[in-house]
């Protein structure tokens, strides 16, 4: 089938062509017509198949065919999506594809000034692409309305709950009229996923799945290096160093932090290079992925909220710097390559603490991913034995541990770091820390009796005196009190 054969206006038609879109993917053959049909549809697609097409085509078509115009802080079809960069790409490809037609869009996301946002919307778009928190802060000022609501699209509905949207959706789906068409669309489909699309489409959808659950693109070409997390850095700059055919490269990292880090690392190195995560400003994110489109760096650092938020063509390498706590945004990592029908390559980074990250993404994806030239590590520095405190460094930013109270864990790290009371085990007496066993020795050999012409404290009080603040035992203020004393008693010795 060609597109030219789908039954689309000839704006749409013109719009294809002027893409460059000849033949329509898998998942767009089987959505398209029955979406122009009017029918709810729950759509199970990989990233990169092409979704975005699939739905906005016949939801253009359709706003053709109806001859409704706009009203006044209205919208007529809305898109929710969960990250800034996602529902900007959506909107230019909803641009993109209404080019030669009158239908106007718009796209709303926090992170910056709404004012922009509320002009764009006064009066009224056919089309708004949004993420869920500025969208409900937006209907909250009345600057938006969604009573002529004729097409709802809630697309990478797994990340929304992953991301923790949950209630923000259930409030967004509340407030749509009964009678519109709804789409829904995500990589997974786990049980969670499937109650959610059960409260929000029609009886009897049309479900189109084009490829099994969270299965890697075949076309991806994937290697395995088990190092130390200390030499992770030095493999990533000779791999980068050792292959100048890496020219679109993006690294993924698990925290913010060590996407800085690896930056300045690559930075050293003479690699142009830029990270985005959530404390980059929206402009400063922007700006990366721009430069990171037209190649002006060569490589991208990105955390996880970029997992489904870039779009970018010809993206030859992915590096895994860091393995995802969860197996299926290793699926959503890797997917960033080997787009539009061209091939890629994805190369994991695995530590001796994510052996069971690797079991779980390998019993997921039903692939044992084959490990890489270990000639490289010839030329990387010898590995360094882990501290008890590196070992702590390093465990940073992967969560609360596996087994056992999570918030009890928290808890105890934070007291161990202070150098506090470490809490035992039931049944046990508690231990003192060194610090606070010396003062406690200190406060026992001072003489019991005070000098006389100091007021002696009430025992009650005393017993349930704490030993912080000012008045601990050796602070500045105890000082005073002896030398207060001492001065009183000498006083009194001379009278």
């Amino acid at each position: 089938m060609l597109f030219s054969e789908l039954p689309l206006a000839n704006p749409l038609q013109r719009a294809v062509r002027a893409v460059g879109y000849e033949q329509p993917t898998p998942i767009q053959e089987k959505s398209i017509p029955s979406l122009l049909e009017g029918k709810d549809l729950l759509g199970i697609a990989q990233t990169g198949t092409g979704k975005t097409a699939a739905f906005a085509l016949p939801i253009l078509q359709l706003l053709l065919d109806s001859g409704k115009f706009r009203a006044p802080k209205t919208c007529r079809a809305l898109i929710l999506l969960p990250t800034r960069e996602l529902a900007i790409q959506v909107e230019e490809c909803f641009k993109q594809y209404a080019q030669f037609t009158a239908i106007s869009t718009a796209c709303i996301f926090g992170g910056v000034s709404d004012v922009s946002q509320k002009r764009n919307l006064i009066r009224g778009v056919d089309v708004l692409v949004a993420t869920p928190g500025r969208l409900l802060d937006l209907i909250n000022q009345k600057a938006v309305s969604l009573k002529a609501l004729e097409f709802f699209v809630l697309d990478e509905a797994d990340r929304m709950l992953d991301m923790g949207f949950i209630h923000d959706i259930r409030k967004v789906v509340a407030l749509l009229p009964q009678n519109r068409q709804n789409l829904f669309f995500s990589a997974t489909m786990p049980e969670d996923i499937t109650k959610l699309a059960a409260t929000i489409l029609r009886p009897n959808p049309v479900r189109v799945e084009v490829a099994p659950q969270s299965t890697p693109i075949e076309r991806i070409h994937q290697e395995l290096y088990r190092i130390d997390k200390r030499r992770k850095g030095a493999l990533l700059k000779e791999l980068l160093l050792a292959h100048p055919e890496m020219k679109k490269v993006l690294v993924f990292s698990r925290t913010k932090h060590g996407a800085d880090k690896i930056t300045r690392v690559l930075e050293k190195a003479g690699v142009k290079c830029a990270a985005i995560h959530g404390n980059k400003s929206q402009n400063r994110r922007q700006e990366a992925l721009g430069n990171f489109k037209t190649e002006q760096i060569r490589v991208l650092v990105a955390t996880d909220i970029a997992a489904r938020g870039i779009d970018v063509d010809d993206v030859s390498h992915v590096f895994n710097y860091d393995l995802p706590d969860v197996p299926e945004t290793f699926v959503h990592r890797i997917g960033r390559t080997a787009r539009a029908g061209k091939d890629g390559i994805a190369i994991s980074f695995c530590a001796p603490d994510e052996e069971q990250d690797l079991r779980a993404i390998e019993k997921l994806t039903r692939i044992n991913i084959p490990e890489g030239d270990k000639s490289i590590f010839e030329k990387l520095p010898p590995p360094q034995k882990e501290t008890p405190e590196s070992e702590m460094r390093n465990a940073r930013g992967r969560g609360f541990p596996r087994h056992g109270n999570p918030h009890e864990n928290r808890h105890n790290d934070r007291r161990e770091n202070r150098g506090g009371v470490k809490p035992e085990k039931q049944g046990s007496a508690p231990q003192q820390s060194a610090p606070k066993a010396q003062n406690k020795q200190k406060h026992e050999k001072r003489p019991a009796a005070k000098p006389e012409g100091v007021p002696q404290m009430n025992p009650q009080n005393q017993e349930g005196r704490r030993t912080i603040g000012k008045n601990r035992p050796g602070s500045r203020a105890r000082k005073r009190m002896r030398e207060a004393a001492a001065k009183a008693a000498a006083a009194k010795q001379n009278i």
